[in-house]
């Protein structure tokens, strides 16, 4: 099957109706119908702003960025898209095509 994985980055201390962001985009998918979504944390990265973020062991607030990754058809992401279009907040997002399907499981 064809679609696409679309991912948004947010900065993992970042917050939204009182929640993280990442939790509240999660969250937003869940209510809408998608039937799964995860959120990775980066280590490093860099912004638009060109300034580092790095994870050290003893930080405690979170400046890293979070991936927030869903698998889904060419019309879910745009319904998605124009649900996120509605709230105030800017997010960055990538999509791009992919092929998705299942592997193994009962004959």
């Amino acid at each position: 099957m064809q679609g696409v994985y679309l991912k948004f980055y947010v900065q993992e201390n970042r917050r939204h109706h009182g929640i993280l962001a990442y939790e509240w985009l999660l969250e937003e998918a869940r209510k809408v119908g998608i039937h799964g979504g995860s959120a990775f944390r980066a280590i490093a990265g860099y912004g638009r702003h060109g300034r580092l973020h790095e994870e050290h062991f003893f930080e405690l607030a979170g400046d890293v960025s979070v991936e927030v990754g869903f698998a889904l058809t060419d019309d879910e992401a745009r319904s998605f898209l124009d649900h996120l279009a509605g709230e105030r907040l800017k997010l960055f997002y990538i999509k791009v095509p992919l092929e998705m399907g299942v592997v193994g499981g009962e004959p």
